[in-house]
Protein backbone atom coordinates (compact mmCIF):
# COMPACT_ATOMS: atom_id res chain seq x y z
CA UNK A 1 0.00 0.00 0.00
CA UNK A 2 1.45 3.35 -1.07
CA UNK A 3 0.85 6.05 1.53
CA UNK A 4 0.46 9.39 -0.25
CA UNK A 5 0.20 11.15 3.12
CA UNK A 6 3.74 10.24 4.17
CA UNK A 7 4.79 13.91 4.13
CA UNK A 8 1.96 14.77 6.51
CA UNK A 9 2.98 11.90 8.80
CA UNK A 10 6.50 13.32 8.97
CA UNK A 11 5.09 16.79 9.66
CA UNK A 12 2.87 15.44 12.45
CA UNK A 13 5.81 13.61 14.03
CA UNK A 14 7.86 16.83 14.14
CA UNK A 15 4.94 18.82 15.52
CA UNK A 16 4.23 16.25 18.24
CA UNK A 17 7.88 16.38 19.28
CA UNK A 18 7.70 20.17 19.44
CA UNK A 19 4.48 20.02 21.46
CA UNK A 20 6.03 17.58 23.91
CA UNK A 21 9.08 19.77 24.41
CA UNK A 22 7.68 23.31 24.34
CA UNK A 23 4.08 22.85 25.51
CA UNK A 24 4.37 19.91 27.90
CA UNK A 25 7.95 20.46 29.09
CA UNK A 26 8.98 16.81 28.67
CA UNK A 27 12.60 17.47 27.78
CA UNK A 28 14.41 16.16 24.72
CA UNK A 29 14.16 12.42 25.41
CA UNK A 30 10.62 12.68 26.75
CA UNK A 31 9.43 14.75 23.79
CA UNK A 32 10.99 12.33 21.29
CA UNK A 33 9.37 9.38 23.06
CA UNK A 34 6.06 11.26 23.21
CA UNK A 35 6.17 11.88 19.45
CA UNK A 36 7.12 8.25 18.69
CA UNK A 37 4.36 6.79 20.88
CA UNK A 38 1.82 9.31 19.60
CA UNK A 39 2.56 8.51 15.96
CA UNK A 40 2.60 4.76 16.67
CA UNK A 41 -0.86 5.06 18.26
CA UNK A 42 -2.01 7.14 15.29
CA UNK A 43 -0.78 4.46 12.89
CA UNK A 44 -2.48 1.65 14.81
CA UNK A 45 -5.71 3.65 14.95
CA UNK A 46 -5.59 4.41 11.22
CA UNK A 47 -5.07 0.72 10.50
CA UNK A 48 -7.95 -0.37 12.74
CA UNK A 49 -10.47 2.24 11.63
CA UNK A 50 -9.64 2.58 7.94
CA UNK A 51 -7.22 0.04 6.47
CA UNK A 52 -8.88 -3.07 7.88
CA UNK A 53 -12.23 -2.00 6.44
CA UNK A 54 -10.70 -1.58 2.97
CA UNK A 55 -8.87 -4.90 2.86
CA UNK A 56 -9.74 -6.61 -0.41
CA UNK A 57 -11.00 -3.42 -2.03
CA UNK A 58 -9.39 -1.98 -5.19
CA UNK A 59 -6.00 -0.35 -4.68
CA UNK A 60 -7.35 3.00 -5.87
CA UNK A 61 -9.59 3.08 -2.77
CA UNK A 62 -6.57 2.85 -0.47
CA UNK A 63 -4.71 5.50 -2.46
CA UNK A 64 -7.62 7.94 -2.29
CA UNK A 65 -7.96 7.36 1.45
CA UNK A 66 -4.33 8.34 2.05
CA UNK A 67 -4.72 11.45 -0.13
CA UNK A 68 -7.76 12.48 1.89
CA UNK A 69 -5.97 11.68 5.14
CA UNK A 70 -3.13 14.01 4.12
CA UNK A 71 -5.57 16.86 3.54
CA UNK A 72 -7.22 16.28 6.92
CA UNK A 73 -3.86 16.15 8.70
CA UNK A 74 -2.72 19.42 7.12
CA UNK A 75 -5.90 21.17 8.22
CA UNK A 76 -5.88 19.66 11.70
CA UNK A 77 -2.22 20.53 12.26
CA UNK A 78 -2.84 24.18 11.45
CA UNK A 79 -5.57 24.28 14.11
CA UNK A 80 -4.05 22.13 16.85
CA UNK A 81 -0.37 23.12 16.71
CA UNK A 82 -0.68 26.85 16.05
CA UNK A 83 2.10 28.76 17.80
CA UNK A 84 4.03 25.62 18.80
CA UNK A 85 7.54 25.27 17.29
CA UNK A 86 8.11 22.00 15.50
CA UNK A 87 11.00 19.63 16.09
CA UNK A 88 13.52 19.48 18.91
CA UNK A 89 16.63 21.57 19.63
CA UNK A 90 19.06 18.64 19.76
CA UNK A 91 22.38 19.34 21.53
CA UNK A 92 24.96 19.89 18.81
CA UNK A 93 28.13 21.94 18.53
CA UNK A 94 27.57 25.48 17.21
CA UNK A 95 30.77 25.44 15.14
CA UNK A 96 31.27 23.23 12.06
CA UNK A 97 33.51 20.19 12.34
CA UNK A 98 36.62 19.89 10.19
CA UNK A 99 37.05 16.45 8.63
CA UNK A 100 40.28 16.35 6.62
CA UNK A 101 40.00 20.10 6.19
CA UNK A 102 36.38 19.92 4.99
CA UNK A 103 33.83 21.76 7.17
CA UNK A 104 30.84 19.57 8.05
CA UNK A 105 27.67 20.76 9.74
CA UNK A 106 27.24 19.00 13.13
CA UNK A 107 23.46 18.95 12.64
CA UNK A 108 23.72 17.16 9.33
CA UNK A 109 26.33 14.75 10.64
CA UNK A 110 24.18 13.85 13.66
CA UNK A 111 21.09 13.45 11.47
CA UNK A 112 23.01 11.23 9.05
CA UNK A 113 24.30 8.98 11.84
CA UNK A 114 20.85 8.61 13.43
CA UNK A 115 19.23 7.97 10.05
CA UNK A 116 21.86 5.36 9.14
CA UNK A 117 21.29 3.61 12.47
CA UNK A 118 17.52 3.53 11.89
CA UNK A 119 17.97 2.19 8.36
CA UNK A 120 20.30 -0.53 9.60
CA UNK A 121 17.84 -1.51 12.33
CA UNK A 122 14.89 -1.65 9.93
CA UNK A 123 16.92 -3.65 7.40
CA UNK A 124 17.87 -6.21 10.04
CA UNK A 125 14.28 -6.36 11.28
CA UNK A 126 12.81 -7.12 7.86
CA UNK A 127 15.54 -9.51 6.78
CA UNK A 128 16.22 -11.61 9.87
CA UNK A 129 13.51 -11.26 12.54
CA UNK A 130 10.56 -13.64 12.52
CA UNK A 131 8.07 -10.77 12.36
CA UNK A 132 9.98 -9.18 9.48
CA UNK A 133 9.97 -12.42 7.49
CA UNK A 134 6.23 -12.76 8.10
CA UNK A 135 5.71 -9.18 6.93
CA UNK A 136 7.60 -9.93 3.72
CA UNK A 137 5.47 -13.00 3.20
CA UNK A 138 2.32 -10.89 3.60
CA UNK A 139 3.66 -8.34 1.11
CA UNK A 140 4.32 -11.13 -1.39
CA UNK A 141 0.94 -12.89 -1.04
CA UNK A 142 -1.40 -11.95 1.83
CA UNK A 143 -3.83 -14.79 1.10
CA UNK A 144 -1.10 -17.44 1.19
CA UNK A 145 0.37 -15.89 4.34
CA UNK A 146 -3.03 -15.97 6.03
CA UNK A 147 -3.53 -19.59 4.98
CA UNK A 148 -0.15 -20.41 6.56
CA UNK A 149 -1.37 -19.12 9.93
CA UNK A 150 -0.01 -15.57 9.91
CA UNK A 151 -2.32 -13.05 11.55
CA UNK A 152 -2.47 -10.50 8.73
CA UNK A 153 -4.40 -7.81 10.63
CA UNK A 154 -2.05 -8.02 13.62
CA UNK A 155 0.96 -7.58 11.35
CA UNK A 156 -0.72 -4.68 9.55
CA UNK A 157 -0.96 -2.94 12.93
CA UNK A 158 2.77 -3.55 13.47
CA UNK A 159 3.58 -2.04 10.08
CA UNK A 160 1.57 1.11 10.74
CA UNK A 161 3.07 1.48 14.21
CA UNK A 162 6.55 1.26 12.68
CA UNK A 163 5.46 3.82 10.09
CA UNK A 164 4.42 6.18 12.87
CA UNK A 165 7.67 5.83 14.82
CA UNK A 166 9.75 6.25 11.66
CA UNK A 167 7.77 9.35 10.74
CA UNK A 168 8.45 10.91 14.14
CA UNK A 169 12.20 10.26 13.83
CA UNK A 170 12.24 11.57 10.26
CA UNK A 171 10.34 14.71 11.23
CA UNK A 172 12.69 15.50 14.10
CA UNK A 173 15.78 15.00 11.93
CA UNK A 174 14.37 17.00 9.01
CA UNK A 175 13.56 19.98 11.22
CA UNK A 176 17.03 19.76 12.79
CA UNK A 177 18.75 19.96 9.40
CA UNK A 178 16.45 22.17 7.31
CA UNK A 179 14.03 23.81 9.73
CA UNK A 180 10.50 24.58 8.61
CA UNK A 181 7.01 24.19 9.97
CA UNK A 182 3.90 23.00 8.17
CA UNK A 183 5.82 22.99 4.89
CA UNK A 184 7.51 19.77 6.03
CA UNK A 185 4.56 17.95 4.45
CA UNK A 186 6.03 18.77 1.05
CA UNK A 187 8.89 16.39 1.84
CA UNK A 188 6.55 13.57 0.89
CA UNK A 189 6.62 14.71 -2.74
CA UNK A 190 10.33 13.85 -2.88
CA UNK A 191 9.93 10.41 -1.36
CA UNK A 192 8.06 8.70 -4.20
CA UNK A 193 10.69 9.31 -6.91
CA UNK A 194 13.36 8.12 -4.47
CA UNK A 195 11.55 4.90 -3.58
CA UNK A 196 10.55 4.04 -7.15
CA UNK A 197 13.96 4.80 -8.64
CA UNK A 198 15.76 2.81 -5.94
CA UNK A 199 13.29 -0.08 -5.99
CA UNK A 200 10.23 -0.68 -3.85
CA UNK A 201 11.80 -3.74 -2.20
CA UNK A 202 15.33 -2.41 -1.65
CA UNK A 203 16.35 -0.21 1.28
CA UNK A 204 19.96 0.17 0.01
CA UNK A 205 18.53 1.14 -3.36
CA UNK A 206 16.48 3.85 -1.68
CA UNK A 207 19.61 5.35 -0.11
CA UNK A 208 21.48 5.38 -3.42
CA UNK A 209 18.46 6.84 -5.23
CA UNK A 210 18.18 9.62 -2.62
CA UNK A 211 21.82 10.59 -3.19
CA UNK A 212 21.35 10.39 -6.95
CA UNK A 213 18.31 12.64 -6.88
CA UNK A 214 20.07 15.11 -4.57
CA UNK A 215 22.96 15.38 -7.04
CA UNK A 216 20.55 15.59 -9.99
CA UNK A 217 18.55 18.40 -8.37
CA UNK A 218 21.68 20.35 -7.48
CA UNK A 219 23.05 20.07 -11.01
CA UNK A 220 19.67 21.02 -12.47
CA UNK A 221 19.37 24.08 -10.23
CA UNK A 222 22.95 25.15 -10.94
CA UNK A 223 23.18 24.59 -14.70
CA UNK A 224 19.65 24.42 -16.11
CA UNK A 225 17.75 26.97 -14.03
CA UNK A 226 19.67 29.89 -15.58
CA UNK A 227 18.90 28.54 -19.06
CA UNK A 228 15.35 27.19 -18.68
CA UNK A 229 14.05 29.28 -15.81
CA UNK A 230 13.83 28.78 -12.05
CA UNK A 231 12.30 25.61 -10.69
CA UNK A 232 13.84 23.00 -12.97
CA UNK A 233 15.95 21.67 -10.11
CA UNK A 234 12.75 20.89 -8.23
CA UNK A 235 11.11 18.93 -11.04
CA UNK A 236 14.29 17.22 -12.21
CA UNK A 237 13.65 14.30 -9.87
CA UNK A 238 10.35 13.61 -11.64
CA UNK A 239 12.08 13.75 -15.03
CA UNK A 240 14.48 11.13 -13.71
CA UNK A 241 11.50 9.15 -12.39
CA UNK A 242 9.83 9.08 -15.82
CA UNK A 243 13.06 7.95 -17.45
CA UNK A 244 13.44 5.15 -14.89
CA UNK A 245 9.85 3.96 -15.38
CA UNK A 246 10.48 3.70 -19.11
CA UNK A 247 13.87 1.99 -18.82
CA UNK A 248 13.53 -0.14 -15.67
CA UNK A 249 10.06 -0.09 -14.05
CA UNK A 250 11.22 -2.02 -10.97
CA UNK A 251 13.94 0.51 -10.12
CA UNK A 252 17.70 0.27 -9.94
CA UNK A 253 17.78 -2.47 -7.30
CA UNK A 254 14.19 -3.73 -7.36
CA UNK A 255 13.32 -7.26 -8.38
CA UNK A 256 10.45 -8.21 -10.69
CA UNK A 257 7.98 -10.68 -9.15
CA UNK A 258 8.96 -14.32 -9.68
CA UNK A 259 6.70 -16.20 -12.05
CA UNK A 260 6.24 -19.90 -12.40
CA UNK A 261 6.50 -21.27 -15.91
Amino acid sequence: MINFAVGEWIMFGALLAGAGHYALGLGLAGAALFAALGMAAFGIGFNRLIVRRLTGHPVISLIMVTIGLGAVMRGAAALVFTGIPSGLPLPVMPEPLLLNGLPVSPEKLMAALIAASCIGLLSWFYQYSRTGIELRAIADDPNAASAAGINVHHHFAIVWAITGVTSAVAGILWILVNGGGFGVALVGLKIFPIVIIGGLDSLPGTIIAAMLIGIFESLGAGYLDPQLGPGFGTISSYVLLLAMLLARPYGLFGHPPARRV
